[in-house]
């Protein structure tokens, strides 16, 4: 529909799709002390979901948010009341600007949740366990124009996920070795 009235409009699909029902931005698992899991979320995490994009100019949230708009036709949750999702801006989601209208925040969550399993004790304290920051989001792509080749628009939702290594020598030792234009998050052991 929105290609018919001139607006340029693309399919979006984004695998490893948070579906992050609470919104707070972490998809969570539950399990008891014997490892089995616990039925206490509605979190979860998709293998794939599609949405589209269309480009706006934002009026409403200013010049800066123009561009690619994300619509889910498919919305899975009510926001303000109805069954809808968008149009998020994408810039609002790549800069994580998730306090804006029109679902930014669920968006932002699809792309970028961490996955974190906890331990939950019977007396209804909980323990973080495990945490995977980089599962949430990969390939988000669309279709090239006039082929049928893969787009990969990952770099218009989310920044480049930081390399993080583990070394067994002194950091000070390591620090000297790197060259200055990398980015690396060392966690020193």
């Amino acid at each position: 529909v929105l290609r018919s009235l001139g607006i340029p409009t693309r399919v979006i699909t984004n695998f490893n799709s948070a579906h992050d029902r609470n919104i707070n931005l972490s998809i969570d698992k539950y399990i008891d002390i014997s490892g089995k899991t616990l039925d206490l979320t509605e979190d979860s995490v998709w293998n794939f979901h599609v949405w589209n994009e269309s480009w706006f100019i934002r009026r409403d949230l200013g010049s800066f948010y123009d561009g690619w708009q994300v619509l889910d036709a498919t919305p899975q949750e009510r926001s303000k009341g109805i069954y809808q999702c968008g149009p998020a801006s994408t810039r609002a989601i790549k800069e994580g600007d998730v306090n804006l209208d029109y679902d930014s925040s669920f968006v932002f969550a699809a792309v970028n949740a961490d996955c974190v399993t906890w331990i939950h004790y019977s007396n209804k304290r909980k323990e973080r366990i495990y945490s995977d920051t980089k599962k949430i989001g990969k390939f988000i792509s669309t279709k090239a124009v006039g082929t049928n080749s893969r787009v990969d628009v990952t770099a218009n939702y989310k920044y480049p996920e930081v390399k993080e290594i583990s070394f067994k020598i002194p950091y000070s030792k390591y620090k000297n070795s790197l060259m200055d234009d990398r980015k690396i998050l060392v966690s020193a052991v």
